[in-house]
């Protein structure tokens, strides 16, 4: 921009007052003979559609000397504004600074804003997501960054975008560093997948395995979590490089062995499913998530070598209970016991239909008997 100049010679500027608002230019006291006329094109980069939108009458302005002839001379507020506009946008491309400016119009395609120049917010700028109507930032003042100058081009690229996602990703960085292991945390589902959930914690997403949803097995996330559902959630892992949170949900809800011996007693008939056969025994499933041991000495009544001598993966049985331990997960079981209490049971009735059977023999020869006598 040139030096301050009194000389009245086109380029130069002067500096002069309103004194004096019309429809379509302003008159300015630049102290010539007549008043400087400042039309209404040239007061700002931007659209204007009044020149009172722009400037009032004892406002001191600094302007450049357009066009000179005896009778007027054409001044140019634009022009000055747009070199110092040229200067302030380029320090700022430069620095990366953040600033806020105002959204002035909405065009095809983004929106305009006053930068001292007529700057351009492409739509894909404006925002992490995607916006269909512009509307609402008509007037908004909006935090953006320089991404792009070209005064050749008379081109100036805002983003306001680029601000959100540098933000987000401080705050994401600060939420990383601030967690740890074993943090039990509030967060939100916001995306099922196959292989689990994210679940934002606060600024932050962090994956739900499917392995991490049930302490039992879950064919399906949506059988136990949906996307909006609030939940708590323990912090598994924390990769802050690359911003990676495991979490995990099945470790906040009670697992299937928490008040087990209030629901299970020593002495106990249970039904089970056999899900493992070892060497020493076979674990039976008598509810979900909870393993019994039948040991092999406790699963028939006679010696036997090895389990699947008697049972078999996927198979329905009952077996008593033995013994319970919440705290160490064990429960004892046994169905030699139940077999011993079975035949037992059966040896006693067998004995008493054998009472009852003599006693009602007995009672007929001797009706037989007491018959024959008195005959």
């Amino acid at each position: 921009m040139e030096e301050m100049n009194n000389d009245l010679q086109v380029g130069n500027t002067v500096k002069g007052t309103v004194v004096k608002i019309e429809e379509k230019h302003v008159l300015v006291d630049i102290g010539f003979k007549s008043e400087g006329i400042v039309p209404i094109s040239e007061l700002s980069n931007l659209h204007v559609e009044s020149p009172g939108d722009v400037v009032k009458e004892g406002d001191e302005l600094t302007l450049q000397i357009k066009k000179v002839d005896d009778e007027e001379v054409v001044l140019s507020k634009r022009l000055v504004d747009a070199e110092i506009a040229w200067e302030d946008l380029q320090s700022k491309l430069e620095s990366g600074e953040v600033f806020e400016t105002e959204v002035k119009e909405i065009v095809k395609g983004g929106l305009v804003v006053d930068v001292g120049l007529r700057g351009f917010i492409p739509a894909s700028l404006v925002e992490t997501y995607f916006v269909e109507d512009f509307a609402d930032y008509l007037n908004k003042s909006l935090r953006v960054k320089v991404v792009d100058l070209d005064k050749e081009q008379n081109r100036v690229i805002l983003s306001h975008r680029a601000v959100v996602e540098s933000e987000e990703s401080e705050q994401k960085q600060n939420l990383l560093q601030s967690i740890g292991v074993g943090q039990v945390l509030d967060g939100t589902v916001q995306r099922i997948t196959d292989f689990g959930a994210f679940v934002d914690i606060g600024g932050v997403d962090g994956l739900v395995h499917i392995s991490e949803l049930a302490h039992t097995h879950v064919d399906k996330v949506t059988d136990v979590i949906n996307e909006g559902d609030e939940i708590k959630v323990e912090v598994l892992s924390v990769d802050p490089e690359n911003e990676r949170i495991s979490l995990s949900y099945k470790n906040t809800l009670p697992g299937p062995w928490s008040g087990v011996g209030t629901r299970i007693n020593e002495g106990d008939t249970v039904e089970g499913t056999v899900k493992r056969l070892v060497t020493f025994g076979a674990f039976i499933e008598i509810e979900d998530g909870v393993e019994g041991l039948v040991h092999i000495s406790q699963i028939a009544n006679r010696h036997i070598g090895t389990p699947d001598e008697v049972l078999e993966v996927g198979q329905v049985v009952k077996a008593k209970v033995l013994g319970v331990s919440e705290q160490e997960e064990r429960i004892s079981l046994s169905m030699k016991e139940l077999e011993v209490q079975q035949e037992k049971s059966d040896y006693e009735q067998y004995e008493k239909d054998e009472d009852s059977s003599s006693f009602q023999l007995g009672d007929i020869i001797g009706q037989q008997l007491d018959d024959y006598k008195n005959e």
